[in-house]
């Protein structure tokens, strides 16, 4: 007797993370090397007598890194993407760690795809139930096109049945 598959199986699952290029390591290498450049330039202004100066320096890199803080603190948004037969489920999380969650039956779900000429894919949201939610936003452009590919597929599957 052939095995049949579970309606509610994933057909795709995808977990999309925005992509930030410095890591732990390489913030903390950035922040060392500032910090000695502006305790040299500090003690430079210091010796010729210019010492007002000296209250600035540091102030450049706390608010560089006031900056970065922040942005690794956005880089913890995240989506999970999961379509199966019966369900496309798509799990928001904001930076603070609060859950969003929208639930789609797929074959009353339309993929909207909007696309720039230069740019190629710039938005792309899951519509229907009269409702609609944007995916993918803080994705670049070719990990736009990989997951809007891959997801496209996916959905024309489930909806195939």
């Amino acid at each position: 007797m052939p095995e049949t598959k579970d309606a509610d199986e994933p057909i795709f699952s995808a977990l999309l993370t925005p992509h930030r290029s410095l890591g732990r390591m390489g913030f903390a290498v950035l922040m060392g090397i500032l910090s000695l450049i502006s305790l040299f330039v500090c003690l430079l202004f210091w010796s010729i007598g210019a010492w007002p100066i000296v209250g600035f320096f540091g102030f450049d890199v706390l608010l560089l890194y006031g900056a970065f803080r922040l942005n690794y603190r956005a880089a913890r948004v995240r989506e999970e993407v999961t379509v199966s037969r019966t369900r496309l489920d798509i799990r928001k999380y904001a930076p603070s760690g609060r859950a969003e969650n929208h639930l789609f039956n797929p074959f009353w779900t339309k993929f909207a795809i909007a696309r720039h000429e230069e740019i190629g894919i710039t938005s792309m949201a899951v519509e229907g139930q009269g409702r609609s939610v944007p995916i993918g936003s803080f994705l670049n452009p070719e990990d736009r096109e990989s997951f809007a590919t891959a997801f496209g597929r996916a959905l024309a599957t489930a909806k195939a049945g």
